[in-house]
Order: structure tokens, then sequence, then C-alpha cells
């Protein structure tokens, strides 16, 4: 006689059905940047030192600032350029110009999700700047924010997973 499966296991058995994965590409193939909760973003102006930005980017728990000369963005500074352009190349007074990416790629508001995932996937990127229809920046979407988006679209089933998803398999019950 074999041991019955527990209530825990039924409820973590592999619950993803075809209308799951329809909800979730079409909300990303359908939505517009301006669906996704975007952050305030932070602006450097090019002289700034890569201490300061650096600061501010800590300060406000994000991972790049925006180098902007009045409205227009001229070049992001993320965490990735601090590491490779700076630590044991530059001082941190350096200005973020000689590190930041010039005329970076960029994405509007009423451009789709799937949209700003692409770029960002073919570039290699981590985040990318939203512009309004002027053409000043208003945003930055980061991969943090999809995940986040793609998340709310069946809060259910990820925030019921157990901490540890191996532990029903292996037949404890962890209480």
């Amino acid at each position: 006689m074999g041991i019955a499966a527990s209530e825990f296991e039924d409820a973590y058995e592999d619950n993803e059905t075809s209308d799951d994965i329809e909800k979730i590409s079409g909300a990303i193939l359908t939505e517009p940047i301006r669906g996704l909760e975007l952050r305030e973003p932070i602006f450097v102006h090019p002289d700034t030192a890569v201490g300061d930005a650096t600061i501010a980017m800590n300060n406000a728990h994000v991972g790049c600032v925006l180098v902007t000369e009045g409205n227009r963005l001229i070049g992001i500074v993320t965490e990735r350029d601090i590491l490779k352009k700076v630590v044991g190349r530059l001082g941190t007074d350096s200005p973020v110009e000689r590190i930041m990416t010039p005329n970076p790629e960029t994405v509007g508001m009423d451009d789709g999700i799937a949209y700003a995932l692409n770029k960002m996937h073919v570039g290699g990127y981590r985040h990318i700047p939203v512009l309004d229809k002027q053409g000043h920046p208003v945003g930055v979407v980061s991969m943090r924010t999809i995940v986040r988006f793609i998340v709310s679209l069946f809060p259910a089933v990820v925030l019921n997973v157990p901490p540890e998803p191996g532990l029903a398999a292996r037949g404890l019950d962890g209480g």
C-alpha cells in the first residue's frame, strides 16, 4: 500500500494551464509601458562625479541614473558601468560623462512591454529609459519592473510557492 499524497503536494503540483500562458503572453504583448509601475528616474548632469552618482543610486535603491542636459537624455550610467569602468581604473571623482553609455536605446510610454523586453534582451540591458511624447525622460524600465508585472498576473500561484519547493517532493512535511 502506497503513501497517499499530502494536501501540501496537491496544492503545489504544476498548475500551469494554457489559460495561464495565454493570459501572461497576451498581457506582455498588449500592455503598454504606461501600465507598468515606473519609478521616478534619478537624473545627473554629465559633470557629476561618479561617486555622487553612485551615492544617489544607493540612496534611491536603483540600478541606474540618467544623464541629462536640460530635459534631454544624453546617456545612462548603470551599476555595471561602475563595476566595469570605474573600479580599479578611475577615481570616483571622475565625471559620469567618462563612463556613461551615450545615446542609450529608449522606449516610449505607449510602446509595448514586449517591445521593451525585446530591446533589453537583444542589447543585453537590464535598464532602458522611457521617454514621453516630447522626448523627455520620465522613467526607467528595469528587468525587475517587468518581473514584478508578470508576477502580478498570477499572484496566488507565485506567492504560495513553498520556501523550499523540493521539500514536498522529498516526502517531508516541513512542519
